[in-house]
């Protein structure tokens, strides 16, 4: 049999596979949201988040206010086709576009106190400028923030597609329906894991490997709704690798938890969690 006739053999079964009706056979194009546009209107919303920080170009001080048009414009278009997309409603994808843009003050006031709470809670951080331009604790935050709002918003799908986006390029995973307070500080942040009821207060501090997660996804589905994650309150910092589980479970103001410490139940206020008895055995060649 000849190569063309082989290649169309596997068409014609791949084609048939797709009659199938089921949720992975869909074929119609443009008829959800793009991850590549997605990922275009996050790039834009963080130039309107930071501005001199990730422009394309210098731009005169005396055209601030054009080129901030023309970028606000840009991203009205593509976010509203974006929504609209997702919920199969143009001129409500529009009005959504609108509200979470007029939204946009808000979540940079809630940036500038994360930016602070990076910059006083790492020594090895040299200026604000080395966090906003190189920090993946302070992007994956930065992409939450402007997700949680979509999410508050009503807006399905396209707030997870960003935290996701800003997952696969951090190790950072917020889910942006988790609350969460002002001056929040992630060091290094690689495998952090924040889950969707998770509710944290102000000035926490949390690092690498972290887990605020549910006790239990055996119930599926019919734990939508239910608060599974846990309430971290003000002021606590959370070590390396600690995983801290449940609905239930809250961790009271001012406490520290140590590395690697596995929490399911709640934690008094200023109380240190600490794993003891863990040795270290050395043995030295000749041995």
């Amino acid at each position: 049999m000849p190569q063309e006739q082989k290649i169309e053999a596997v068409v014609d079964a791949i084609l048939a596979d797709y009659a199938h009706g089921r949720e992975i056979d869909r074929i119609e194009p443009f008829r959800h949201p793009d991850k590549d546009a997605v990922a275009d209107i996050l790039d834009k919303l963080r130039r309107l988040m930071y501005p001199g920080y990730f422009r394309e170009k210098n731009y005169n001080i005396y055209n601030a206010k054009h080129n901030l048009s023309v970028l606000i414009e840009d991203v009205m278009f593509n976010l509203s086709r974006q929504i609209s997309l997702a919920i199969g409603d143009e001129e409500k994808g529009q009005a959504l576009s609108l509200a979470f843009l007029n939204r946009i003050p808000q979540v940079r006031a809630l940036l500038q106190t994360d930016l602070q709470a990076a910059f006083d809670g790492d020594p090895a951080a040299k200026s604000m400028e080395e966090i906003i331009c190189s920090y993946p604790g302070l992007y994956a935050i930065t992409v939450y923030r402007l997700a949680h709002e979509l999410y508050t918003l009503g807006v399905p799908m396209l707030p997870r597609m960003m935290t996701e986006y800003a997952h696969s390029a951090t190790g950072i995973d917020i889910h942006p329906g988790a609350t969460i307070g002002d001056y929040f500080f992630i060091d290094h942040g690689t495998g952090i894991v924040i889950g969707e009821t998770t509710v944290i207060g102000q000035r926490v501090k949390i690092y690498q490997g972290v887990t605020l997660g549910g006790l239990s996804t055996r119930g599926g589905q019919s734990l939508r709704g239910i608060k599974r994650h846990p309430t971290i309150s003000d002021d606590v910092t959370i070590y390396a690798n600690a995983s801290i589980l449940g609905g239930d479970t809250v961790i009271g103001k001012g406490c520290v938890i140590g590395s690697s410490a596995f929490i399911t139940k709640s934690v008094e206020p200023g109380t240190k969690v600490t794993i003891q008895n863990q040795e270290l055995q050395f043995k030295t060649k000749t041995e």
